[in-house]
């Protein structure tokens, strides 16, 4: 049995031996050389200067209370070394780090990201052929990790195009070129890995990934299509070790070049607002509202005073597009907003009562100190408790005794859950007890009797759905109801 087993291993190292005519030739295998040429002289290093606070690495003289026998002795002791009896000042240390950007304007204007000049107190562009140009920085954003600097100088620049990431297909080449480890004008080559993804870096992301090798300074560089045109900025990478491993994740240049051209314009970003509190859009949720599929952002709840709740956008509603666009996916909601114009309508359709709607949205500049405040609802102080045992749950109604006990605002109306069946459909979607169904099937309750009369009212539907505050969270749960199938 040995001898055949190392027979069959040599008839199959023989095989993988054959020669296997290949139908690859020079003449097929793409040249990247001419592209690269191109468009090396773009792209720049990116230098900065980070200036931190830091504490002297020396002995500090111990404190001791006014009048101890022991405060002259060390004060003489440290003295004598040298070393002041006062606690030393702080001092401040240069730190360099670098990064990679690229040239868009022969004004001088340059694309990175905010990260790699965030905390700077100066900055150094370097051009292809060595040149140190001093930058200014115009306006950077947070939220997307981009940042537009300027140069002046009377050197001809070449800038690059913006290209349309929307018409990057998952397959397609890639190139990248930038400032690895201070290796200035790499060029790595790959695909398009995957697109539209979410890295938890923000509230907008929508990330092309990539596997053309991206490490350390590469942050800020551009990802080319194979015309030459910038289809992303290259912000992160995903690395266990550090290095590439072939996950790397750009900006797509759909949403990168409306925010540098705001950036320039402003020198910050001018963003939509709607004033809406969102989440996915499950099936069960959608079956519970009649829709035929999961999909859009479900409305949890409005901010007061806020364009949507003008609009009279409503908890329970789904919003399915904006502006012609349909929303795909939940988080593709806040991006739609974001870019939409400020000051002007917005056409959002919504499915209420299992009917599509059309509303006007007059959308309002999102500001950064804007607060979402608490709208005051109609306050029920009825004692009474009650079982449930369609939904698997027991409820009692709100009263001042137990808003003390509990720490529920005033403002906060709805039924408080008690108890929840084990094994129960409730307990599986995660229900608990000190809940607080606000709304069920988009009918606001405060007292049991009224979501009893809604279970009861519900024959047509397998299932009910629920608003629940959960210690401020407000978040929708479809449940089924016992007995219906």
């Amino acid at each position: 049995m040995k001898t055949f087993i190392f027979h069959l291993k040599i008839i199959i190292v023989s095989f993988l031996l054959i020669p296997v005519k290949s139908n690859l030739n020079a003449n097929t295998i793409p040249d990247f050389s001419e592209l690269a040429s191109e468009l090396i002289p773009s792209v720049v290093s990116v230098s900065v200067m980070i200036t931190r606070d830091v504490s002297p690495n020396r002995p500090v003289p111990p404190q001791f209370p006014p009048g101890s026998p022991f405060e002259d002795f060390f004060k003489d002791f440290f003295e004598r070394r040298g070393i002041p009896g006062n606690p030393p000042p702080r001092q401040r240390r240069n730190e360099t780090a670098a990064g990679s950007g690229f040239i868009i304007d022969k004004e001088g204007y340059i694309v990175t990201n905010n990260h790699v000049i965030a905390n700077s107190s100066s900055i150094t562009v370097i051009l292809h052929d060595g040149t140190s140009l001093q930058a200014k920085l115009i306006g950077a954003d947070k939220k997307t990790d981009l940042a537009i600097l300027k140069v002046e100088t009377d050197i001809k620049l070449k800038p690059v195009e913006w290209g349309n990431s929307d018409d990057a297909k998952v397959g397609n080449w890639a190139l990248a070129i930038g400032n690895p480890f201070g290796l200035a004008t790499t060029v790595t080559l790959g695909i398009v890995s995957a697109k539209a993804r979410d890295i938890n870096a923000g509230p907008f992301d929508d990330f092309i990934q990539t596997d053309a090798p991206i490490n350390r300074g590469n942050s800020g560089g551009p990802l080319f299509n194979l015309k030459g045109k910038v289809i992303g900025v290259n912000t992160a990478i995903y690395s266990p070790s550090g290095g590439s491993v072939g996950i790397g994740f750009a900006i797509p240049s759909s949403l990168a070049e409306g925010i540098i051209d705001q950036l320039i314009d402003y020198g910050k970003t001018v963003r939509g607002w709607l004033g809406v509190r969102i989440q996915t859009v499950t099936p069960d949720l959608a079956e519970s509202l009649g829709l035929n599929k999961a999909y859009g952002a479900l409305v949890a709840t409005t901010i007061p005073d806020s364009p949507a709740e003008k609009a009279g956008i409503k908890a329970g509603d789904i919003i399915l597009k904006f502006n012609g666009q349909e929303v795909t996916e939940m988080r593709k909601l806040p991006r739609l907003v974001a870019e939409a114009k400020v000051n002007k309508n917005s056409e959002l359709v919504i499915w209420r009562n299992e009917k599509m709607i059309t509303k006007k949205v007059l959308i309002d500049e999102l500001k950064e100190d804007q607060m979402a405040k608490k709208k005051n609802d109609s306050k029920k102080k009825v004692v009474q408790e009650g079982e449930i045992k369609e939904l698997g749950i027991k409820l009692v109604n709100l009263n001042d005794e137990i808003r003390i006990r509990q720490n529920i605002p005033e403002d906060i109306y709805g039924l408080l859950i008690l108890n929840v069946e084990q094994n129960s459909e409730a307990e599986r979607k995660g229900i608990r007890p000190g809940d607080i169904i606000q709304e069920i099937n988009q009918v606001p309750v405060n007292k049991i009797s009224e979501l009893k009369d809604v279970v009861k009212n519900s024959s047509n539907r397998k299932g009910v759905l629920l608003l629940v505050n959960r210690q401020g969270s407000i978040i929708f749960i479809a449940l089924k109801v016992k007995g219906k199938n």
